[in-house]
């Protein structure tokens, strides 16, 4: 049990004393203002929705729809999640500390599962960063608009199931990283996936079905971002997300002990 500890307080340190995690966390939580001070700015707007120029706008200020809408942001920094969690695995290979690391502690998996441990507690920092900012400009922002947000219930629920898909993400970044194990091959390819592949399945007609059990079909079902697509019930796609990040964890573990560090 202490040389649990002890492992996941060394990742701790090994991120604390760098300034990414740091830069990472300031990002997500910028990100999130960001996006809120613009759908805050539009909002009530005809025409400013995903619609395009004529399509519905977005919800007015003060409205349920406008707080609902406000509370999935903080899931929009998932990006910011996932390289996270792939550099707390590939620094390793980066920097040629993987050798000492499993020198010091022959049982790999337990290294990758303090690293999991670690970036889970990591991304629940960026979440409560993200969470905050989002928040801090809806209600400042939107009250300045003529309503600040009514944080429901249900609007709470939200903004707690967006910050649970950044602790996840972290997650499947560290097992990304772990499979991977280039910095720049596994950020560059979770780039393209999140960015490019997700966003393809979900438009091109045959393939719009299988979206739903993609991650991002997961996320989106989980923060209620239904994005015009038939997908899984809430907790149905919280808990495909977290069967994600749990494949991610356990392949990236298997994987870690079983290949040659190079």
């Amino acid at each position: 049990m202490n040389a649990a500890v002890d492992l996941v307080r060394a990742e701790w340190t090994k991120l604390l004393t760098t300034k990414v995690g740091y830069w990472l966390v300031a990002v997500g939580a910028l990100m999130a203002a960001g996006f809120t001070a613009l759908f805050t700015a539009f909002a009530g707007d005809q025409g400013s929705g995903p619609g395009g120029p004529g399509g519905p706008g977005l919800p007015a200020v003060g409205t349920e729809a406008y707080a609902s809408l406000v509370a999935g942001i903080p899931a929009q920094v998932v990006v910011i999640a996932v390289v996270l969690g792939v550099i707390g695995t590939t620094q390793e290979y980066r920097h040629r500390t993987a050798t000492p690391t499993f020198l010091v502690t022959p049982r790999r998996g337990r290294v990758v599962v303090a690293k999991l441990v670690a970036y889970a507690v990591a991304g629940l920092v960026l979440a409560v960063a993200a969470v905050a900012a989002t928040v801090l400009v809806a209600t400042l922002y939107g009250g300045a608009r003529g309503g600040a947000p009514d944080w429901t219930a249900d609007a709470v629920g939200t903004l707690l199931r967006s910050g649970l898909a950044l602790v996840v993400y972290a997650v499947i970044g560290v097992g990304v990283g772990a499979l991977v194990r280039n910095q720049v091959g596994a950020v560059v390819g979770a780039l393209v996936y999140l960015f490019v592949v997700e966003p393809i399945v979900a438009s091109v007609p045959a393939t719009a079905d299988a979206y739903r059990w993609l991650p991002g079909g997961a996320l989106a079902a989980l923060t209620g971002d239904g994005r015009g697509t038939d997908l899984l019930g809430t907790w149905e796609g919280g808990a495909l997300l977290l069967g994600y990040g749990l494949l991610a964890a356990v392949l990236g573990t298997v994987l870690a002990v079983r290949r040659d560090v190079v």
